[in-house]
This record gives structure tokens, C-alpha cells and sequence, in this order.
């Protein structure tokens, strides 16, 4: 089985490349973002650990994490953002980990890990990892398009992410998505060889 870290910035096309990777080449998928949530909810040793460290103030009314309260905390304390990924990340890599191991012994070809923080938190896990760029311009449109954000927000958005250099260091690959999808699909079978 050939496991592929994907990575980029927010409104590089990511979405777009994974939904490709798994209609076209029957790939699985696992988005570490979604790991990292479904560790935390009620009653997993992760919720446990996070409440222990930053206290109630973190739980919301239903009972899960309220991550609004649990985000005004960590971003403004450099610490207690460590904190908080000291308890998650490690988590998150033991559990795709596993998944990984599962998918290999049911016969899976292709596997992609998604994550933003891939140069940093589970590298370990893939094979090759795929930077997926496009041009500053192209996503400041697809977010206002997509998701109606604005300037200011997208600005902070990239300001807050990796720049290009680290991402573009630590990938095996770059895969260029700029401009018109059938580029990025031609691309991407050359890339796995296919």
C-alpha cells in the first residue's frame, strides 16, 4: 500500500484533489482534522486530558468542547497551544496509524492523509507528501467564491499557515493547482505513475 500525505495552504484545492484521488483511484481518504475532532469528543481519554489542563471553561453546555472558548485560550498563549497539541497530535498519529495498518491488511492500494500541519505532525506516516500549491490570487477568489470570506480574513487566514518555502521543503512533490483541474488530474498520474 502506498500512503500519501496532502497538504497546503487553506483554498489550495485540497478538497477537490482528495475527492479526485478517491472517485478516480479508488484512494482512502483520512483528513486529520476530522481525527483530531472525533478524539475529543465526550468521554474520550483526549477530552478527559484537555479538561484536566484548561479546566471547565472548555466544555460548552452540551457537554462536548466548546471550541470557541478552547481557541481564544490557545491563540493567545504560545504555551498552551503547545499544551493542547502535546495532548492531541500524538493521539491522532497513533489512531491513523492504526488505521493505515487496518487498510493494509484489507487489501487498500492507495491511502491519503490530509492535514495542513503535515510537515510537522504525522510525516511519519506517508510515503511521499504532496504539497498542493496555487497561487496566492487563484485561492483568495476560490475562498470569497466558496466560502464568502473576506480579504482581511483571508489575509489572516495565510498569514496564520505555514509559508510557501516550509511546505515546499518538506514535500516530495508539488503538485500545481492553479489553473485548470485537467492540469492537476494529468499531473497527479504522473505522479503515481499511472
Amino acid at each position: 500500500m502506498r500512503v500519501i500525505g496532502i497538504t497546503g495552504g487553506v483554498g489550495s484545492g485540497k478538497s477537490e484533489v482528495l475527492r479526485y484521488l478517491k472517485e478516480a483511484y479508488g484512494a482512502r481518504v483520512c483528513q486529520m482534522d476530522e481525527t483530531a475532532k472525533a478524539l475529543q469528543r465526550k468521554g474520550t481519554s483526549c477530552f478527559r486530558r484537555i479538561v484536566e489542563h484548561f479546566g471547565e471553561a472548555v466544555v460548552g453546555a452540551g457537554g462536548e468542547l466548546d471550541r470557541a472558548a478552547l481557541s481564544r485560550i490557545v491563540f493567545s498563549d504560545e504555551r498552551q497551544l503547545q499544551a493542547l497539541n502535546g495532548i492531541v497530535h500524538p493521539e491522532v498519529v497513533r489512531q491513523v496509524s492504526r488505521d493505515v495498518e487496518q487498510k493494509r491488511a484489507q487489501g487498500v492500494q492507495l491511502y491519503i492523509v490530509e492535514a495542513a500541519l503535515l510537515p510537522d505532525v504525522g510525516r511519519e506516516l506517508c510515503d511521499d507528501l504532496w504539497y498542493i500549491y496555487a497561487e496566492e490570487k487563484v485561492r483568495r477568489e476560490r475562498l470569497k467564491a466558496s466560502r464568502g470570506y473576506t480579504d482581511e480574513r483571508i489575509t489572516r487566514m495565510i498569514a496564520a499557515q505555514p509559508d510557501e518555502e516550509r511546505f515546499r521543503s518538506a514535500s516530495t512533490a508539488v503538485i500545481d493547482n492553479s489553473g485548470d483541474f485537467e492540469d492537476t488530474k494529468r499531473q497527479i498520474g504522473e505522479r503515481l505513475g499511472l
